[in-house]
């Protein structure tokens, strides 16, 4: 029995266990530290072992900084507009501060306008902003996808 055991023990080592990736492009996480704790964001590029500036799993991420308020039919068309606004951010988040949801969001941002190096130029950074604000408020507006545009209530 003991060598049953033993050979059974040995044939489950860390080893030959691979975590599944889950934090793929399109997920939706919440961001659990920093200024947009709390907030919820899609994951745009994911990068599993780091970089040499950033030596640990970590992702870039299209959130909503400011929810959209609360519209009624009998508001007028311009204030209808104002409250449908969507305040994004894009950052590059470590993996330690996210936590995937089982949504997933299908937003088609321009890769070449939203990256990490766009980051560091502030008009880039600027265009980058407008492209996520321009899709989020395209995709809000579509009616689809409401739980991620409503707040987190906790």
């Amino acid at each position: 029995f003991s060598t049953w055991l033993f050979s059974l023990s040995s044939s489950f080592t860390t080893s030959t266990w691979k975590m599944g990736k889950f934090l793929k492009p399109g997920k939706v996480v919440i961001v659990l530290r920093g200024r947009s704790a709390g907030k919820k964001a899609v994951i745009v590029k994911s990068n599993d072992e780091g970089t040499s500036e950033r030596p640990y799993g970590h992702c870039l991420v299209a959130g909503v900084q400011k929810y959209p308020l609360r519209v009624k039919k009998s508001m007028g068309k311009k204030k209808q507009a104002r409250r449908s606004r969507v305040k994004p951010f894009v950052r590059v988040v470590n993996f330690n501060h996210l936590m995937p949801t089982r949504y997933a969001l299908d937003v088609a941002v321009q890769k070449d306008l939203v990256n990490a190096a766009a980051l560091k130029d502030r008009t880039l950074k600027v265009k980058a902003y407008r492209e996520v604000k321009a899709k989020f408020e395209e995709r809000y507006k579509s009616g689809k996808n409401r739980w991620f545009f409503s707040k987190l209530r906790f």
